[in-house]
């Protein structure tokens, strides 16, 4: 045996007797993993969509820091930390005394750090520093009114908010471009001489940027998120808690196998002439989907130019953070499934399920059959009960006959009137049969009267 073999096979031995030897070695490994929440997205992923992942505009963290395409952003960044720093009063060197602290833990929260981040904590911290303050400054300008910048600003005026801010946007999305929550409350706490800043003032300041239609109940509250991205999927996810629960009770579910193809379902067209009707639900979540009474309630979706960039990476935080569940995953494979061709997304539209601002039909479901490549649903989803609901009324021969019924004669004002006509002769049509042959069967049933007498002589 060679001797670096010999070498390599001492310290596997040594490090197996200490983890068979000690009782914390689970524990240290579940914090260990816990502690990750930014993550690299494998070429495997990416090849099928590289632009997806990587930033166009602005680098968050160390992941895509230094990309020649990014690297004009830097000075925005630095001109952001001296407004940020104007405004709050307080030193450089307090920001950077209190993360010191937690420099660790946001080290740990990326999943592969690059050796040089992980040795020079002044060069990881003054990263953590600009982009972390360059965030806020986005976040709040593009909130709040302010006058700490040129009316010019390339970045901070309103022609940046524009042009260039939307961009900002879709990159803060994007899994890779993540920078740890932890950061922005501890920066936000030094400004506010607070012991730890709110993390629910956070999520809020975080949902004005990048839902600004969407309007969340007062008292509402997400609790601890992770990052950027994470606060904008629960947000997704959200449904208001404080209405009346619904009554529907889950249908347990028995087997985790495909049985059949059970979980798949026919193309909305289908559906629609199997005759399901479509309707927006009220929550707008996109964990909220129902049926019942042959009618399959969805959520509004909004798809434009960044819808395929943002699920991509929700979808990538889903496989590649434990415990994060599959919310997201499996309502794009519910989507993949009723929509096919351009006429499923047209029907959607017209039910107001989908407002299409890409304009084509046909790239619309193109997006969403491509969205949903090495996608599986998982079975101990809702939608999995969904599934099988849906697939066992149309496998029900009276409401197929109806709703061909429904198609072909009550499809508009002129075909009920014109059914209602044809009734309405041919009930005539047999009333003047009946009155035309009663007479002639009610004579013949009618006694005969017998002949008269003969006369007598």
């Amino acid at each position: 045996m060679a001797e670096n073999d010999e070498h390599w096979v001492i310290k596997v031995e040594d490090e197996l007797e200490q983890m068979a030897s000690s009782d914390t070695i689970q524990t240290a490994e579940t914090q260990h993993w816990e502690k990750r929440s930014i993550y690299r997205v494998p070429a495997c992923v990416t090849d099928l969509n590289k632009k997806a992942y990587r930033p166009q505009a602005v680098s968050f963290g160390p992941y895509h820091h230094g990309e020649d395409n990014l690297v004009p952003m830097e000075e925005h960044k630095r001109r952001a930390l001296l407004h940020f720093l104007k405004r709050s009063g307080k030193p450089l060197k307090s920001y950077v005394d209190s993360l010191a602290g937690v420099a660790q833990s946001l080290k740990d929260s990326y999943e592969s750090l690059d050796p040089a981040w992980g040795r020079d904590t002044g060069r990881f911290l003054q990263l953590m520093i600009l982009d972390g303050c360059f965030m806020l400054e986005v976040l709040r300008t593009a909130t709040q009114a302010t006058d700490d910048y040129a009316h010019n600003d390339p970045i901070f005026s309103d022609h940046g908010k524009f042009h260039i801010v939307p961009y900002i946007q879709r990159d803060m999305l994007m899994l890779e471009n993540q920078l740890p929550m932890l950061l922005l409350t501890t920066l936000l706490a030094v400004e506010n001489e607070k012991i730890k800043e709110d993390d629910e003032f956070v999520n809020k300041l975080i949902l004005k940027f990048c839902r600004p239609n969407t309007r969340f109940p007062l008292g509402s509250g997400m609790g601890k998120c992770l990052h950027v991205l994470d606060v904008y999927r629960k947000s997704l996810l959200w449904k208001d808690t404080s209405k009346k629960k619904s009554h529907h009770h889950r249908i347990p579910h028995i087997s985790t196998g495909r049985e059949g193809g059970d979980e798949i379902i026919p193309c909305a067209m289908e559906l629609d002439d199997a005759g399901i009707r479509f309707k927006r639900n009220k929550s707008g979540s996109l964990k909220d989907i129902s049926f019942k009474g042959g009618v399959l309630r969805l959520p509004l979706i909004m798809v434009d130019d960044s819808t395929e960039s943002m699920f991509l990476n929700l979808i990538a935080f889903e496989r590649f953070h434990v415990g994060a569940g599959n919310a997201v995953t499996s309502y794009i494979f519910f989507m993949d499934n009723i929509i096919d061709s351009a006429k499923d997304v047209s029907l959607l539209h017209a039910r107001g399920i989908i407002q299409n601002a890409i304009g084509s039909d046909k790239a619309v479901a193109k997006l969403f059959n491509s969205l949903s490549k090495d996608v599986t649903l998982d079975p101990d989803s809702n939608l999995d009960v969904v599934h099988k609901r849906v697939n066992k009324y149309c496998k029900k021969r009276w409401n197929v006959w109806r709703a061909n019924l429904i198609h072909t004669y009550f499809r508009n004002p002129w075909a009920i009137l014109s059914v209602i006509a044809a009734v309405f002769l041919f009930a005539l049509t047999i009333a003047q049969t009946i009155y035309t042959i009663y007479p002639y069967y009610h004579s013949n049933d009618s006694p005969t009267p017998s002949p008269p007498p003969p006369p007598s002589h």
